[in-house]
């Protein structure tokens, strides 16, 4: 509890259970200092301090028991980690003289969370406790943030030691988590930059887990650079500004998608050249010099070759790119992506947006959420076809808006993430999205809003469907829609069952009435919003093409 206290936490999620009963013992003395959310699966614990790590900017804690609880947290570890996210996981573990006899509720929590996680390790004596979780915090939280795992024997949360304090981690002889910043490479940025007369910056998550957000609009501004975002790097740059030309990917927008191939000069920024962001890497900007920064150096080279790597925190080499630019301004080639934004407004997103018939779409839905909202709201969004349709038209205008499972892509995530993010950032209009699948998989989670009062809206998009696979069973399998067709509750009196209030919408016309009753009711809500059952999300790069081959339908 002291090092908790120590590392600045006033909130944690967890489930108790045999293995580690005496944490939970000792925290009932430290209720009014860390408030603990009980939630209803270790998984619901893991995404919800997600959710709370990405919206504050602050590590999330879980705390789960032996076995079963230990491993409930390892697609939450592995989300954590491919989508870098600072989280400490404190297990319970049995006796240490019974490890190894297949005890009850024993695993091997170590070997089996090491491929998913940043750090691990096994505390089996008292007085390794407080040194254990001082670098855990450290690790977590520092280079290129990630998931860490404590377990605790039982001996060790019930022996006694000689305790002399608290002290953080700040320094771990063998690990580096900023690489030395080169100048050298510095220069020769600025100097292809400076040259080019076709620029495209692609950003990505690390310009927000380094708080670069003023540092990278200085940079654009600067040298007057079209930038695309990532799917987690939403929200580092205001949609509105000038020089945000969109979402990169599979769902991205057609304009940076198609120019990719045309720039000569790519400056990638906090970003990993995800597959769904490169389509065929033999058809990916072969044409371009790339640039790119990062804090990881495993990163650099791993997908795309770096013509020049820069190394470090975006924080830090940000303005020093910056200070080798010159202020330019190109644009010609800005207009080549107005162009493409026209073209795919008057094929895609003038239906998506402004339907006058047929069934509800998705992004009708996002539209008015932007309208009321102010485009200031938290959208957590779930992993599908709305997933892509949210980012893809949700506006923002402040960073630590867009909270999303990205690698790994794991359904049931926004319930949970979304109850972390509102624990997080308790000020802010939180709001999930999830389709009618995904909110099935974790569902429970409503039990914790119910216990907490915790004022959160939710929205489920139902196309009875699990609609991304049935689209890509509708576009490359010949329509064979291969148990993809599913059946839901009836979600607002499932909500009702927990004291959430809420109610189901079919028609357009009262679809604005609904939403604004969501967002203006004192509390939770949940709005169920049934949409075109067969609609397809476009634009789309097929898998195995490349991002020049985008689609529009």
């Amino acid at each position: 509890m002291h090092a908790l206290l120590g590392e600045g936490v006033t909130t944690l999620f967890g489930y108790p259970g045999g293995a580690i009963m005496p944490i939970y013992d000792t925290l009932y003395d430290y209720a009014d200092r860390l408030h603990h959310v009980l939630v209803r699966h270790e998984q619901g614990a893991i995404h919800a301090a997600q959710g709370y790590a990405r919206a504050s900017g602050r590590v999330g804690v879980v705390f789960a028991t032996s076995g079963p609880g230990a491993t409930n947290l390892v697609t939450g570890l592995a989300d954590a980690l491919i989508d870098s996210t600072p989280v400490v996981c404190i297990t319970g573990q049995v006796f240490a003289h019974l490890l190894g006899t297949d005890a009850f509720q024993e695993t091997d929590v170590i070997n089996i969370t090491t491929p998913v996680t940043k750090w691990n390790c096994q505390v089996t004596d008292a007085a390794e406790i407080p040194s254990a979780l001082a670098r855990a915090f450290y690790i977590a939280r520092s280079g290129r943030p990630g998931p860490v795992v404590v377990d605790i024997t039982k001996n060790a949360q019930l022996q006694q030691f000689e305790y002399t304090g608290y002290t953080p981690c700040r320094h771990i002889r063998s690990y580096r988590p900023k690489p030395l910043i080169r100048q050298e490479y510095l220069r020769e940025a600025a100097e292809l930059i400076n040259a080019s007369e076709r620029p495209l910056v692609v950003f990505g998550q690390g310009v927000i887990l380094g708080n670069a957000e003023a540092e990278f609009r200085s940079f654009i501004e600067k040298g007057g650079l079209p930038a695309a975002w990532t799917i987690l790097g939403l929200s580092a740059l205001p949609s509105a500004h000038p020089l945000n030309v969109g979402m990169l990917g599979m769902h991205g927008n057609y304009g940076p998608n198609l120019l990719t191939n045309e720039c000569d000069v790519l400056i990638a920024v906090g970003m990993r050249f995800d597959d769904r962001v490169t389509g065929r890497l033999d058809k990916y900007a072969k044409q371009a010099k790339v640039i790119h920064l990062d804090i990881d150096p495993a990163e650099i080279d791993k997908n795309i070759k770096a013509t020049v790597p820069v190394w470090g925190d975006c924080k830090e080499t940000l303005p020093l790119l910056t200070a080798l630019l010159q202020e330019r301004s190109h644009p010609g080639w800005l207009q080549r992506f107005r162009d493409c934004d026209r073209q795919e407004h008057e094929t895609v997103i003038q239906n998506e947006l402004y339907p006058e018939t047929g069934p509800l779409t998705m992004g009708e839905v996002i539209r008015l959420i932007n309208e009321m909202t102010g485009s200031a709201a938290v959208i957590v969004t779930d992993v599908g076809q709305h997933q892509m349709v949210a980012c893809r038209y949700a506006r923002v205008n402040c960073s630590r808006s867009n909270i999303t499972s990205g690698g790994l892509g794991t359904m049931g995530f926004a319930l949970p993430a979304a109850i972390g993010a509102k624990f997080g950032v308790p000020g802010r209009t939180v709001i999930a999205i999830a389709g009618d699948g995904g909110f099935q998989m974790t569902l429970q989670e409503l039990g914790v809003i119910q216990q907490s009062g915790l004022n959160l809206k939710i929205i489920i998009l139902n196309n009875q469907f699990l609609g991304m696979v049935r689209q890509w069973q509708d576009l490359f399998h010949e329509r064979r829609y291969s148990f993809v067709d599913i059946v839901s509750p009836d979600f607002v009196a499932v909500a009702g069952g927990y004291g959430i209030p809420g109610q189901r919408v079919e028609q357009r016309e009262r679809l604005a009435g609904a939403l604004q009753t969501m967002l203006e009711h004192d509390g939770p809500y949940l709005l169920e919003i049934m949409v075109g059952k067969e609609n397809n999300v476009f634009p789309m790069v097929p898998q195995g093409c490349g991002v020049a081959e985008i689609r529009l339908r």
